[in-house]
């Protein structure tokens, strides 16, 4: 216990001291606290007044930073001012352009707003300056000559010049604008200096692509009235199709350069880059037009190849002039109607000038192949290259309405699916055929003297049918119906007959007379054998038959030695021994075989005014003793 008091007494004292001396450390904190505050109170209005110098010091620091970067930015605007005003130059474009682009990017976020005014009024100027540029350059690629060899070639925009606009054109598609910088001051004039580039653009292209193609749209309309019809209507589509070549490349030209590449203005700049182009078309296809007009019983297959070649171009002339430029004009349309127009009037225009031939030519007339055959015949030849055309426009005309002048009734087919393209063709071909074959009977019977009229109707009726049937060609036969070769093949016969009739049946009239058996009778017969036979070569010397078809006056010739030669003989083997004469040979000039000869004679073909048939002929009367 004691040692636990103890203990307890120790501890009582250490608390005591501790006790004490925690009061003199709360009485010396106290004290320095106290002399802390009076401190401050003494510091304080020093520390005010250093704070407000600190603040002034950094303001006069700030100011005189903001006056040094003011200096430097108008020197830098100086600079980038006589830059802009002077203009890009050659080999500075680049440098050019990222000068503009700094002065945006200042104008957009610098925080100098007095400077706001002249930095938008420098980048109006620079960027007309660029547009002049385009416009300069754009200029130089669409002048010169152009090319102008005998196949159409478009010169492609010189690569040199491409090079240079291609990043400029990039440029000038970032520049601001009122839809995209409402609030930029040099907005609204670099729109309006970028629009009147735009249609510079199309204005000068389209001028270039006119000048390009103005040459071969001359070559088509000097050619047409002197090559093939089907061939210059052809050469017409290959104009169109150049002309829509020249649209497309310059439409994909436009996309590429055009500065301001909205939808709506890209389809206005190409709508007037197009128009020199469709008036060029229009111009060129109202030349033609008025060459087919002026002569159209000439020209109805070049307006039928026109006519096919124009449909030919009609979708894609819709696409790249029409949809592509949202223009409602369509002249390819328009020409297609006039070509049209032009071809319907060419068939019964055409059967017009048949039955006109029949009129213009009374009286005497060549007993050789007159024009409107050979007219017809190479029609009828050149038909089958275009059947489909001539089909669908004989359509649009209607079954029968080319009889014009026959009473018949012209109106427009109502349902073209009640008759067809074959039959249609076939219905036109047979009215060409028996018109033509009406038209030769008439100047046939006109002819004042029969026997020529005979030989004139069997060269031109056999003219149609060896071209039309007997060479066979599967394209004409395909327009010809039975009825039609049918009238053909029956007045080839008549034709014929009419010629044997008229030229050897008064020969044979001659010698089978038996009423007057007499001497003085027989000899009458003989003298007027010979003589009209005489009558007869002199007729064939005028007047060749079938002069064109070697198979078919061989075939004549054999028929006229086959009516002729056999009666003659018998008549001489009947008379030649009665003694009706003293002297036969006097009345019997030619033998059988000697008038076999000289019939032969009438169908050798003569080159030259008929010079080698009459000199065989005239060795032949000699040898026989008979003067002429």
């Amino acid at each position: 216990m004691d040692d636990e008091s103890a203990e307890i007494e120790l501890l009582e004292q250490n608390l005591n001291k501790t006790r004490q001396i925690s009061q003199r450390m709360t009485t010396i904190l106290t004290s320095f606290d106290t002399r802390l505050v009076k401190l401050e109170k003494s510091i304080l209005p020093l520390y005010n007044s250093t704070q407000l110098l600190t603040r002034r010091a950094k303001n006069i620091e700030s100011a005189l930073m903001k006056i040094d970067e003011i200096a430097s930015y108008q020197e830098g605007i100086a600079a980038e001012e006589a830059l802009v005003l002077r203009g890009p130059q050659p080999g500075q474009l680049q440098e050019y352009i990222e000068t503009m682009q700094r002065m945006s990017a200042t104008l957009a976020f610098g925080s100098f707003e007095g400077a706001s005014r002249d930095t938008a009024r420098l980048i109006e100027t620079g960027a007309k300056k660029l547009i002049q540029l385009y416009t300069t350059l754009v200029a130089e690629g669409s002048s010169g000559l152009p090319l102008s060899g005998v196949e159409f070639a478009y010169a492609p925009f010189p690569p040199d010049l491409l090079e240079t606009l291609e990043p400029l054109v990039t440029f000038l598609r970032t520049l601001p604008l009122p839809a995209t910088h409402p609030s930029h001051p040099a907005a609204p004039g670099i729109l309006a200096s970028l629009k009147e580039a735009q249609k510079g653009y199309g204005d000068m292209r389209g001028a270039w692509g006119r000048k390009c193609l103005e040459l071969y749209g001359k070559r088509v309309l000097d050619r047409a009235a002197t090559i093939d019809g089907t061939a210059a209507g052809r050469e017409l589509g290959k104009f169109v199709d150049h002309v829509l070549d020249v649209a497309e490349d310059e439409y994909n030209l436009l996309t590429e350069l055009a500065p301001l590449p909205a939808q709506s203005l890209v389809t206005s700049t190409y709508t007037s880059l197009i128009t020199p182009l469709t008036t060029l078309f229009t111009s060129t296809l109202s030349s033609l037009n008025s060459i087919i007009k002026r002569s159209l019983h000439k020209h109805t297959i070049l307006a039928l190849s026109a006519y096919s070649s124009l449909t030919a171009s009609q979708t894609r002339w819709d696409e790249v002039m029409c949809r592509r430029a949202s223009r409602k004009e369509n002249e390819l349309k328009d020409g297609v109607n006039t070509i049209r127009s032009a071809c319907q009037r060419s068939f019964p225009e055409f059967i017009a000038d048949i039955k006109a031939a029949a009129l213009s030519n009374r009286g005497e007339v060549s007993t050789g192949v007159i024009d409107i055959t050979s007219r017809t015949v190479e029609y009828m030849e050149r038909l089958p290259e275009l059947r489909n055309e001539a089909a669908s426009v004989l359509l649009s005309l209607g079954d029968g309405n080319w009889k014009m002048g026959e009473g018949a009734q012209v109106v427009r087919a109502s349902r073209t699916a009640e008759i067809d393209e074959k039959t249609i063709l076939e219905h036109f071909t047979y009215d060409v055929v028996s018109t033509v074959i009406q038209t030769l009977l008439a100047l046939s019977r006109a002819n004042k003297r029969p026997a020529f009229g005979s030989i004139f109707l069997i060269n031109n009726i056999s003219y149609l049918r060896t071209h039309l049937i007997l060479e066979r060609r599967a394209d004409i036969l395909s327009l010809l119906s039975k009825p039609t070769q049918d009238i053909l093949n029956s007045n080839f016969r008549t034709a014929k007959a009419g010629y044997f009739d008229s030229n050897f049946s008064p020969l044979l009239q001659t010698l089978a007379d038996d009423r007057d058996k007499s001497k003085s009778a027989t000899k009458e017969k003989f003298t007027r054998f010979f003589d009209l036979l005489d009558e007869v070569l002199e007729r064939h010397q005028l007047a060749r038959v079938l002069h064109w078809d070697d198979e078919g006056r061989d075939t004549i010739c054999d028929e006229a030695i086959k009516l002729v030669v056999p009666s003659l003989q018998r008549f001489i083997q009947k008379n030649i021994g009665k003694e009706f004469s003293k002297n036969p040979q006097k009345y019997i000039k030619m033998s059988p075989e000697e008038v076999e000869s000289l019939i032969k004679t009438f169908y050798i073909e003569r080159d030259h005014n008929a010079a080698p048939a009459e000199k065989v002929t005239n060795n032949l009367l000699i040898q026989a003793g008979w003067s002429r």
